[in-house]
Order: structure tokens, then sequence, then C-alpha cells
């Protein structure tokens, strides 16, 4: 059935429990895992009207960003080796929605798996939902998990 599956993650408690989820199903299908994570393009928030921090400031904390991802992808990686389930680890950049779609795209990924924060009102307008974008835009199957 499925032999490739993209597990997203925001390393929130929600999104654990899809990667958990997820892993389970790569190990009962004999199946191997992408694990995500998108890393921010730009760290420092930009509103019209503040001061835009330069270039080497931006890179150093983009730096720590990614550096933060991929410990939180290698302990999604140690869970699936304790499955025996093949495991990858990929970061890229936002827009998350994208990010995750190209890199189920690029790995050849017919499954994505990830977590729905479930936001309404405000926060929904205000925070955005990568999963709506995900379900919207994919061709690829996408099991979401509440």
């Amino acid at each position: 059935m499925y032999q490739r599956i993209l597990i997203a993650t925001d390393g929130s408690k929600l999104s654990s429990k899809a990667v958990k989820a997820g892993i389970n199903l790569a190990a009962a299908l004999g199946a191997e895992v992408f694990a995500f994570m998108a890393v921010a393009r730009y760290p420092i928030p930009f509103y019209e009207g503040t001061a835009v921090p330069g270039a080497q400031f931006t890179e150093k904390v983009r730096g720590q960003l990614k550096h933060d991802a991929q410990l939180i992808l290698n302990k999604v990686k140690e869970m699936c080796e304790a499955y025996d389930v093949k495991a990858t680890t990929v970061t890229g950049l936002d827009p998350i929605g994208d990010g995750i779609i190209k890199s189920a795209k690029k790995h050849n990924c017919d499954l994505i798996v990830m977590a729905s924060h479930g936001r309404k009102g405000i926060k929904r307008l205000i925070l955005g939902s990568e999963t709506l974008d995900v379900l919207t835009h994919s061709t690829i199957p996408v099991l979401v998990l509440r």
C-alpha cells in the first residue's frame, strides 16, 4: 500500500502524536519514513515600519533554528529505529505547506502524515492553517491526526 511516508512535525505535543501514529503505520506496512520539519526563512517577523535585522544576524538565528529542528528530527529518527523503520530526516524552508508538499514529491512519498491543531477564529486567521494548505494543494494523500 504505502511505501514512503512523509511525517511532518513542528515539535509540538500534538505533532508528537501524529509522529507516533505515522511511525506505527510505517512499521505495520514496512514503509520508509521521511521526517520533515520546516525552518523559518525569515526568523524575525517582518512588519511594515520595523527595522530589518542584518543578514549576519538573520543567518545566525536561522542556523540555530536549523539546529533545533535537526534535534527534533533526530528524536523522530530514533523512534523509527526502535520500530525497525528506515528513516531519513529532512528540513525545508517555509512556507511550511509548500515545503511539505515539495519534500514529499522530491522523495517520491505516497502518503503525508501530519497533525492539525484545529485552530478556529482569530487564531486561525493570524496563525494560518498549514494542514489546510497541504490538504488543498497536495496531490499526494494526506492523513491528518488530532
